[in-house]
């Protein structure tokens, strides 16, 4: 029997090693093969492949934090808090084959969100990094962006008077956008070299702010304070009995003062002219250039739909938003990237003859999904038909970031869809932009697509043709 075990504490210190220590002993007494994946204050050891999940018997979860469960779908899983490895573990190894089966029930939404967690495990090297620090960043810029709207909604004199309700949603606004590239770098760091990279990173990313580096210097800081902790990781050993003054001592202090001395002699001072440079292109953009900008952006969004082209557009839309100004690019990619499922939800009702009955259900799902803002909806459409699909929507795409560049419209924070219109100035071509997109899509499917009568008899007549020649 092969059993896999996880470990984790909320300190990370002693009892996630404790269990692990504890279910090795008991495993090996009873002859099975083991192995313990532990997710400490130095981050996860022993992680497992995916070929260790699949010739499990069964998984162990010894946590008293969340871990990772998607992997194990299919498999016996058996989770107690770590406690109970550390008192028994003889018991829990035992109860393990009797454990139930971990399952997921899949919808259209279901999907889109195991794609997107596949296309985060299949991330590698700096583009990785950089994504993990951004989805951390985002809930802090919603929050922020979503406060200073709010403020100005009541009203522009209002938030400058000490002591209002909009004075201090425009102070929530800010501090939460001030957090912004702390978080970023920090999570670039923690994604490269797991906890121990976070109070590094967090120092650099602070840094980058007072150098005026902006977003550009947060990402230079997080993969310097990263790569850093991984040398002081890698060359720094310690005695034992003092391996836990490492993750809370050792290297938070030099990671931050490598770091923190790097940035001011070296990175800020570059980093911080060419995030000055970025910001005053994007100001001075108008007429034919901008349109052509947001056009860009439109086919990055829908080319692949959340993968690696598509957060490439929606990172850069991100690093031009400024506490307390909309960005026109920010508004673009949002604009842009709601258009793919949108086109394809109206797609299904315009030309039900053009789809089957599970895609027009996945219509109905896809007009939420695209009204919040999440690309990924399009996917199972482009996946049954590629060669029609994807070049519709990019046209759809392209039309609306073009169209929003044009009429101007900016948008003060990264994520929401409809749920955060009145953070977007001049409304009312936004969604123009928007609708326009939606449209040209849905008409590109449905010009492109055969009818399903069509296609049947097209396979019958190939199917009939294919019988006759092996008759022959």
């Amino acid at each position: 029997m092969k059993l896999l075990a996880v470990t984790a504490c909320t300190t990370g210190i002693a009892h996630t090693y404790m269990a692990a220590e504890a279910i090795e002993e008991a495993a090996k007494k009873k002859g099975y093969e083991v192995k313990v994946e532990t997710r400490g204050s130095v981050g996860v050891e022993n992680e497992f492949t995916t070929e260790d999940i699949e010739k499990a018997d069964g998984i162990l979860i010894a946590s008293d934090t969340a871990v990772p469960m998607e992997r194990f779908i299919g498999k016996k899983v058996l989770s107690v808090p770590v406690s109970e490895a550390i008192k028994d573990a003889g018991k829990l190894v035992d109860r393990v084959t009797n454990a139930s089966t971990y399952k997921g029930d899949k919808n259209l939404a279901d999907e889109v969100s195991e794609i997107k967690e596949q296309r985060a495990s299949q991330r590698k090297g700096a583009y990785k990094h950089l994504l993990n620090g951004v989805s951390f960043m985002i809930p802090f810029v919603v929050a922020g962006g979503i406060a200073i709207a709010l403020s100005f909604l009541i009203g522009y004199d209002a938030f400058q008077q000490e002591g209002t309700l909009a004075a201090y949603l425009k102070g929530i606004g800010d501090a939460a956008f001030g957090l912004m590239v702390p978080i970023l770098a920090g999570y670039i760091a923690y994604s490269i070299a797991d906890r121990p990279g976070l109070a590094p990173g967090m120092v650099g990313g602070v840094i980058a702010i007072a150098l005026n580096a902006g977003f550009l210097g947060g990402i230079a800081a997080g993969f310097l304070a990263g790569y850093i902790v991984l040398l002081i990781k890698k060359y720094i050993r310690l005695p034992k009995t003092l391996q836990g003054i490492m993750p809370v001592l050792v290297i938070p202090v030099l990671g931050s003062l490598a770091v923190g001395l790097i940035m001011y002699y070296v990175l800020g001072a570059p980093v911080a002219a060419i995030n000055t440079g970025m910001n005053n292109f994007l100001l001075s953009l108008s007429g034919t250039n901008a349109v052509i900008l947001g056009l860009v952006i439109g086919l990055m969004m829908a080319f692949d739909m959340g993968g690696p082209v598509n957060k490439a557009a929606y990172a850069f839309g991100t690093g031009t938003l400024v506490a307390g100004s909309g960005s026109m690019v920010m508004a673009s990619v949002m604009a842009a990237g709601m258009v793919p499922p949108l086109g394809l939800a109206l797609a299904t009702l315009l030309f039900k003859n053009k789809f089957n009955n599970a895609e027009r259900e996945a219509g109905k799902a896809a007009w939420v999904l695209g009204l919040g803002f999440i690309t990924e909806g399009a996917i199972p459409f482009a996946a049954a038909d590629p060669f029609r699909v994807i070049p519709s929507i990019m046209a759809g795409s392209a039309v609306t970031g073009a169209l929003s560049m044009l009429f101007k419209s900016t948008l003060s924070v990264p994520h929401g869809g409809i749920f955060v219109l009145f953070a977007v100035e001049n409304l009312l071509g936004y969604i123009i932009a928007i609708a326009a997109g939606t449209v040209v899509t849905a008409f590109l499917v449905g010009t492109l697509k055969k009818p399903l009568q069509m296609i049947e008899t097209e396979r019958s007549v190939k199917n009939e043709k294919h019988n006759r020649s092996r008759s022959v």
